[in-house]
């Protein structure tokens, strides 16, 4: 599993996708994020993602992004999770 913190990241890196729950986010939203609720990304990975674009997964303690890039690795995607 490929990881950097945040403070390393690079928009011109890939997407940043925060995969907390969206009234988490509201609260505390990561800069140049997009939300995407880690159930609804992993149920419909086809619909927002592509095979081609680099993905940068963060949430707030790190359960989540961590989750996510476990099983989008394995469904052959190019993720890195992203640590605070």
């Amino acid at each position: 599993m490929k990881r950097i913190t945040l403070s390393n990241y690079q928009p011109n890196m890939g997407i940043l996708i925060d995969v907390q729950h969206p009234e988490d986010y509201s609260k505390n939203p990561t800069p140049n994020s997009i939300n995407i609720y880690v159930d609804k990304l992993l149920l419909n990975h086809k619909k927002y993602l592509n095979k081609n674009q680099k993905y940068y997964l963060v949430c707030n303690k790190g359960f989540l992004s961590k989750k996510a890039v476990s099983m989008l690795e394995y469904f052959g995607y190019d993720v890195t999770q992203v640590i605070r």
